[in-house]
């Protein structure tokens, strides 16, 4: 089998918690980061852009999406709390790709966001050929209004996701994935 067949066809997201040091050194990170955004771009508009989250710098932006949680959730439970703190602490680096819309005459926004998340799915790629675990995540802060300010982003900026990736801690999780009888059909 082809080895390119062979890793797209082995890739599985590897659960936040199950990331450990290392990360990327920067190096392997620039060049991941240079395959994700190899994705279609009608009108080479480059409709997203990166936010680098490496674990050591990102305690104050933590503090703060939790804070922003429990203000936009008051009966969220400890645990609920717990799991988005979890979620941004540990993971060894998170990149968070945004979608940047704009007007075009011949490029309607919803290509420009599938754009986007093409990039989050090449970057799982990347890391998965460079012998890392990955998740991409949304969530809460994905979509919440605070998010905007607190990533800095603009009125036509949206976060597509969180990508997480470090070192496997365990073998990924498998998932099952669909009978192709069941998914496709003809026309």
């Amino acid at each position: 089998m082809n080895e390119t067949l062979r890793l797209l066809g082995s890739r599985s997201s590897t659960r936040a918690q199950d990331l450990r040091e290392p990360a990327p050194d920067e190096a392997q990170l620039r060049r991941m980061l240079e395959i994700a955004a190899r994705v279609p771009d009608h009108g080479i508009m480059e409709p997203w852009r990166f936010l680098v989250m490496p674990k050591a710098s990102r305690g104050a932006v933590v503090t703060q999406i939790v804070t922003k949680f429990r203000a936009a959730q008051p009966n969220a439970t400890d645990g609920e709390v717990d799991k988005i703190r979890l979620r941004f602490k540990d993971s060894p680096l998170i990149v968070v790709v945004i979608s940047r819309t704009g007007a075009h005459p011949k490029v309607p926004e919803i290509e420009q966001v599938l754009s986007a998340g093409a990039v989050c799915m090449n970057l799982l790629h990347a890391a998965h050929a460079s012998g890392f675990g990955a998740t991409w995540l949304t969530g809460w802060a994905a979509f919440d209004k605070s998010s905007k300010e607190l990533f800095g982003l603009s009125d036509n900026e949206q976060i597509v996701g969180f990508v997480h990736i470090g070192t496997r801690k365990v073998e990924a999780f498998n998932r099952p994935r669909p009978e192709l009888s069941e998914i496709v059909s003809k026309i």
